[in-house]
C-alpha cells in the first residue's frame, strides 16, 4: 500500500494578514534600533551669556540691528559719523548745547524769513514751511517703556538689598564701582559716545568671529567659576548669616 503524502493545508486569509503584520513590525523595530538617537548626535554648543538666538535677534532685529551690524555700510557710517561730529563739537571744540540750539534756530529762521520776503520781489512761490508737531503716540509709548524699565530696576535693587542673594549683591557693587571710576575719568557725553562706538564695533566683530569668541568665553567662564568657588569656600562661607524663616500664611 503506497504511502499517501499529506498535502499542506492552504493558509487562511487571516493567517496571511497576521503574518504580514508580524513581519512588518519586526522589520520596523530592527530599523529603529539601527538608527542612532538624535540626542546623542546633538552636542550643546556654548554661547556667550547663554544666548540661543542670532546676534541680529539679540539686538532687537529690524533697522537698529542692521545699523549696529553694518548690514548697510553707508547708513552705519553716516550714523557713526554724525554722532562723532556731535561729540567733537561739544567735547573738542567745547561748544555748549544751548548755544548750538540757539544758533541753529537763528540761522533757520533767518534763511526762511529772507526767502519768504525775496520770493515776493522775484515773483516766485514762497517756501512751504511744514507744520512741526510732536506726535503723542510715540511719546506715550516711550514714557511707558521707560517707566516699566525703571520699575523693574528698582524691584531688582530692592531684591538685592534684601540680602537674599550674595552673588548678585557683589556683582552689582562691582558694576557700580566700575561705573563710578569711569564717571570720574570722563563726563556723561563721552561715556555715551564710548558706549555708542562699542555698539558699532563689538557686535559685528563678535558675529564675524563667533565660534572663537564663544570658545574663549567658555574657558574664561569655567576659570571664573573655579575662582568664585575658592572665594566662596574661603571667604563667603565664613560670613555669619541669620536663619531664613519661611513665612507661613494661615
Amino acid at each position: 500500500m503506497a504511502d499517501h503524502e499529506e498535502k499542506p493545508k492552504p493558509e487562511s486569509l487571516m493567517e496571511k494578514i497576521a503574518d504580514k503584520i508580524h513581519h512588518h513590525d519586526s522589520s520596523s523595530s530592527d530599523s529603529d534600533d539601527e538608527k542612532p538617537a538624535p540626542s546623542s548626535l546633538k552636542t550643546k554648543i556654548y554661547r556667550l551669556f547663554g544666548r540661543d538666538k542670532p546676534v541680529h535677534k539679540v539686538l532687537g532685529g529690524g533697522k537698529p540691528a542692521d545699523v549696529f551690524l553694518w548690514r548697510d555700510k553707508k547708513i552705519s557710517a553716516i550714523v557713526l559719523g554724525t554722532v562723532t561730529a556731535v561729540w567733537a563739537l561739544f567735547e573738542v571744540f567745547e561748544y555748549h548745547l544751548l548755544t548750538l540750539v540757539c544758533h541753529l534756530l537763528m540761522l533757520t529762521v533767518t534763511v526762511l524769513f529772507l526767502w519768504s520776503n525775496a520770493s515776493t520781489f522775484m515773483s516766485k512761490a514762497p517756501p512751504k514751511i511744514p507744520d512741526a508737531m510732536i506726535p503723542e503716540g510715540p511719546i506715550l509709548e516711550f514714557a511707558s517703556a521707560l517707566r516699566y524699565e525703571i520699575n523693574r530696576g528698582l524691584a531688582s535693587l530692592r531684591e538685592i538689598a534684601s540680602g537674599r542673594d550674595l552673588k548678585k549683591f557683589l556683582i552689582v557693587i562691582a558694576g557700580l564701582w566700575i561705573f563710578s571710576i569711569l564717571g570720574s575719568c570722563c563726563n556723561f557725553l563721552t561715556l555715551f559716545y564710548i558706549c555708542f562706538v562699542l555698539l558699532h564695533t563689538l557686535p559685528v566683530v563678535y558675529e564675524k568671529y563667533e565660534d572663537q569668541v564663544d570658545a574663549f568665553g567658555e574657558k574664561a567662564m569655567i576659570e571664573l567659576k573655579k575662582q568664585y568657588a575658592v572665594f566662596d569656600e574661603k571667604v563667603l562661607s565664613k560670613i555669619p548669616r541669620g536663619p531664613l524663616k519661611d513665612k507661613k500664611t494661615a
